[in-house]
């Protein structure tokens, strides 16, 4: 009842750097560990540069329309506002669903396993994610990863509510919601736990565990999430020193981490690094962030 086709949704705001290499190892990953019929991408802007030239022939390009009321919506807090493409994307992936059925994924995803087919009751799928310490409901069930068969009465019913709790934040709509639903509902939905999706969190502990640490995951990990809105921007220091520029070839080719150890393989056979070039790289960021970097190995211990 759920199709092995995989969607993503990307490029709702426009495109001012060229798709990166974590994006491509997202869906080269899901390809080889999912082989799925076939992977829609979905875009307003579409993405250029190397890693997407090389991926985008092994992709179903479609081009869709930003939904109206989160276009339309007007933050009044303006540092939630600069994320309004994810909010898009929040009412483009359910629509998708609906209308299609299949899984969608975050692109800051990186696939570690197929998930069973024998898990698939037809349901639709979430998984379990670290609630905030002041989320009222005492749950949250993330978006960035969801299975669902066309026309699901999960998804319909998160379809239709979601303009009435969308209040500017970042959750209330895209994953206390759902687990609102999946409490009044519980069988029409199949909940995974923490492991399976999000072994790693959002917090400052869990993203130095992915891209700055080697850490053991469960054996029922199938993919990571990468939580990229908190670290990816250089600029942003308040999770980690880490940010898009240092996720290199050269990092996922030589860096004794998480994320590296489990991409690596995704990268093309072709696809040489520098271990000199890793070592100043490296070298230049211990040197820059002394603090970040002391910070990271207490979260180590």
């Amino acid at each position: 009842m759920i199709p092995n086709i995989f969607h993503f949704v990307f490029g709702l705001k426009e495109q001012t750097e060229p798709f990166h290499l974590m994006y491509y190892l997202c869906l080269a990953s899901c390809i080889e560990v999912n082989k799925p019929d076939k992977v829609c991408f979905h875009y307003h802007h579409e993405p250029y540069g190397e890693w997407w030239e090389q991926i985008k022939p092994k992709l179903h390009l479609r081009r869709i329309q930003p939904e109206r009321f989160a276009a339309d919506y007007q933050y009044g807090d303006a540092f939630i506002g600069q994320y309004r493409y994810a909010h898009l994307s929040d009412f483009s992936r359910l629509q998708i669903l609906y209308d299609e059925g299949g899984f969608y994924a975050d692109i800051d995803t990186l696939f570690l396993r197929p998930f069973p087919v024998s898990c698939l009751s037809g349901k639709f799928v979430l998984g379990k994610e670290k609630a905030l310490l002041e989320t009222k409901d005492g749950g949250s069930l993330c978006n960035a990863w969801i299975a669902s068969a066309k026309n699901d009465e999960f998804c319909r019913l998160w379809l239709e509510q979601m303009p009435s709790s969308f209040d500017g934040t970042w959750s209330n709509h895209s994953t206390l919601l759902p687990y609102r639903l999946s409490c009044q509902f519980p069988h029409l939905i199949d909940v995974e736990p923490e492991s399976s999706f999000y072994a790693l969190d959002y917090t400052r502990q869990g993203i130095n565990a992915l891209f700055l640490h080697d850490t053991p995951l469960p054996e029922n990990a199938y993919s990571l999430h990468l939580w990229n809105h908190l670290w990816f921007n250089p600029k942003r220091l308040d999770f980690s020193h880490f940010h898009c520029n240092l996720l290199t070839v050269d990092y996922v080719v030589f860096a004794n981490t998480t994320y590296a150890r489990h991409a690596r393989r995704f990268l093309h056979k072709d696809v040489v690094g520098s271990l000199l070039r890793y070592g100043s790289q490296t070298a230049i960021s211990v040197l820059r962030h002394p603090w970040h970097n002391l910070l990271s190995w207490q979260d180590a211990r």
